[in-house]
């Protein structure tokens, strides 16, 4: 489960939206409101990133990697096998 990717890519949406949400608090200032129309863009940008981030951390923990078994089909002629 850790070097899923979907894990990697989750912490990764999550740290980005922590840090737009904090900046988004922290320096709202009038031209930057100006700048956008007076929306709080990394306010809304790191909510978004924080909610993907949260789905993806759901994806992995409802439906982990299955890892399959290995199949008689998929020996190799001439290798010894482990099944006596």
């Amino acid at each position: 489960m850790l070097f899923d990717i979907r894990t990697i890519v989750g912490a990764l949406l999550g740290s980005y939206g922590i840090i737009l949400i904090v900046t988004g608090l922290v320096n709202d200032t009038a031209a930057e409101e100006a700048k956008t129309g007076g929306i709080n863009v990394n306010l809304w940008a790191g909510i978004g990133m924080g909610v993907v981030a949260l789905l993806f951390i759901a994806w992995v923990v409802l439906r982990p990697v299955a890892v399959p078994e290995k199949s008689q089909a998929a020996e190799i002629p001439g290798e010894p096998s482990d099944t006596p």
